[in-house]
């Protein structure tokens, strides 16, 4: 699988780079800035871009203006981002504005290298990747009447789960339960929710999020 990575520091950069040579991805090019890597983009597509979030010059949100603006012209190239903090606000973005293969990590995550590898992969698939500490955050939000108040313990860690993009195959690899109890955990979620389950994974993520952001 073919990568770029695009970091403005160059250890970080460097070492990502040989970190996912070790785990068996291809890495075609490095930037340094948004705008060195929409050009490297546009002149090889790779199969994954992996960037930071704040790069040069502002140090904002060039990542994700960077990743949309290779949406426009690749869209079947995945966009994993990368953040030192957790920032709700981008990453709210990426679940509304991008329609799939796309994932919000920490930069922590990298140093557990067969998770990062695989989040990587399920990106490449089309899939949408959470950080884990993203979803806690959201789900952490709390109002009087919340909805999710209403969940169980259960259903409230199915959601969490499914928030990260896993499959209902996931689901019940990861609770040790049946496929037919995830059915139903996911039902009572989003009848409690007022939500509908769609039949693509990043969709259901969506919709958990964009009811979230409500919170």
């Amino acid at each position: 699988m073919r990568v770029i990575v695009a970091d403005d520091a160059v250890l970080f950069r460097e070492g990502m780079a040989r970190i996912l040579t070790e785990v068996g991805f291809e890495v075609t090019r490095q930037a340094r800035s948004g705008a060195e890597l929409v050009r490297q983009v546009r002149r090889d597509p790779p199969d994954v871009v992996i960037t930071d979030l704040r790069m040069p010059p502002g140090f904002a949100d060039e990542g994700i203006e960077a990743a949309a603006e290779i949406r426009s012209f690749a869209p079947d190239v995945g966009l994993m981002l990368l953040s030192q903090y957790v920032e709700v606000h981008h990453a709210l973005r990426l679940m509304e504005e991008f329609d799939g293969a796309v994932g919000y990590l920490l930069k922590d995550r990298v140093s557990v290298l067969s998770a990062f590898a695989a989040d990587v992969r399920r990106v490449a698939a089309g899939h949408v990747v959470i950080d884990q500490e993203l979803v806690s955050r959201l789900i952490s939000r709390r109002r009087e009447r919340d909805p999710l108040a209403e969940l169980s313990d259960r259903e409230r860690q199915v959601l969490a789960l499914m928030a990260q993009g896993l499959t209902n195959a996931g689901l019940a690899e990861e609770l040790f339960v049946s496929p037919k109890t995830v059915e139903g955990y996911i039902r009572n979620v989003f009848t409690k929710l007022g939500l509908h389950a769609g039949e693509r994974e990043h969709r259901r993520v969506l919709a958990v999020l964009q009811f979230l952001r409500q919170q």
